[in-house]
């Protein structure tokens, strides 16, 4: 299981949506991900089946936390 405390970073991310189940975060300063280490560019999660399109193209970290799926996006053209 991966450990990420959005709470504790809260002050660094810009919220984004927030449904109830579901929330984005935009990433205003460079937060780790838990699973590469690198800044991400968004952070979603959810408590239940959601549909996630990007904008953009993206890669992704996936993880899984607390009873919940953490979708980490990086911008494809970092690579």
């Amino acid at each position: 299981m991966t450990t990420f405390d959005e709470h504790a970073v809260r002050h660094r991310l810009k919220l984004v949506t927030d449904t109830g189940v579901s929330v984005l975060y935009e990433n205003r300063d460079a937060v780790a991900c838990p699973v590469c280490g690198d800044p991400f560019d968004e952070f979603y999660a959810t408590r239940e089946a959601q549909s996630f399109r990007p904008s953009r193209p993206v890669g992704f970290c996936v993880a899984h936390a607390d009873e919940r799926l953490l979708l980490f996006t990086h911008d494809a053209d970092e690579d």
